[in-house]
């Protein structure tokens, strides 16, 4: 079963863009497991001590990422001000993981894949966050 199949189930739907809803939930996982494995890959790298920023931002994205998933998939009776605010943190959180993540790139390939992984989350959240207004 697909994240789409699955919240088109739903006998109250939420509103906005169900397109950019589905967007969103799979952005965030895919991001709260790149940032995990991200953050590993940073523990093990023989430069580590240049890496301190990087790990923390990385775990804090994923944190962000699945608390987000989470808020966005649950659709009874949903706070939209909460919805906004988890989106909103979820944009902050990946910007500042993308940002790190791209000044290592050039020399540790898991940091440029997380950069691309956090740039099209943080596009996907800020897609579902005009949606619903």
């Amino acid at each position: 079963m697909t994240v789409r199949e699955i919240l088109e189930t739903h006998p109250h739907p939420a509103g906005g863009d169900l397109d950019a809803r589905v967007r969103c939930i799979e952005a965030c996982s895919e991001c709260g497991i790149t940032c995990t494995s991200c953050s590993d890959a940073d523990l093990a790298e023989s430069d580590v001590q240049e890496m301190v920023r990087c790990i923390r931002l990385c775990l804090d994205c994923a944190d962000v990422c699945d608390t987000t998933r989470r808020v966005v998939t649950r659709q009874t009776e949903a706070d939209v001000g909460v919805v906004r605010a988890a989106l909103e943190a979820c944009i902050v959180a990946c910007r500042g993981s993308r940002e790190e993540c791209e000044r290592h790139a050039d020399h540790h390939e898991h940091c440029r894949i997380c950069a691309e992984v956090c740039g099209r989350c943080e596009q996907a959240c800020a897609d579902l966050l005009a949606s619903i207004g």
